[in-house]
């Protein structure tokens, strides 16, 4: 989705300064990156409401990722500068982790919820207001991609740092 989707932005850039290599995108022209985003778009907002639902329904999602408290946060996110954050146990989620998936929840639904104002704008005029127009939109929307992006981005780093989370994450066990 993010390589179809920098092929989309080049067709009308937010930042005139920025663009994306071809290289790097997918579909060659904006007709054929839609296509695949458009595609791609019904992969993610299933699996996310599975995902979802799934663990709500399980209580996987209170077990793990709550609770969490700014006290646990502060302490975990200083031990992680200082590169003294334990992994003894990699089932069990620190404090910092526990916000990085709870943010990028939270992202993929404003993700989703822009990409609909985005997509659909005429028939989606309260969300397109709630979210300061059209343009702001688009705003939104690159902004929570390259979140995700950055997410995706330290997650690969963390697994080279601890290379037996990549099994349990494969696993997921």
């Amino acid at each position: 989705m993010v390589t179809s989707g920098w092929q989309i932005y080049n067709a009308s850039p937010l930042f005139q300064a920025l663009t994306f290599p071809s290289a790097v995108t997918l579909g060659g022209w904006l007709g054929a990156a839609t296509e695949w985003h458009f595609a791609a778009m019904w992969l993610l907002v299933v699996n996310f409401v599975a995902y979802l639902a799934m663990n709500v329904a399980t209580g996987r999602l209170r077990r793990r990722l709550f609770p969490l408290s700014v006290k646990t946060l502060i302490k975990d996110a200083n031990a992680a500068l200082r590169g003294k954050l334990g992994h003894d146990d990699l089932a069990h989620y620190n404090a910092v982790q526990k916000l990085a998936y709870l943010a990028v929840i939270a992202d993929l639904a404003i993700v989703m919820l822009s990409g609909l104002v985005v997509w659909k704008s005429v028939q989606f005029p309260l969300l397109r207001t709630l979210m300061g127009g059209y343009d702001n939109a688009r705003i939104v929307h690159f902004f929570g991609m390259s979140f995700l992006v950055a997410f995706f981005v330290v997650h690969v780093a963390m697994v080279a740092l601890v290379p037996r989370s990549l099994v349990l994450m494969i696993r997921g066990r």
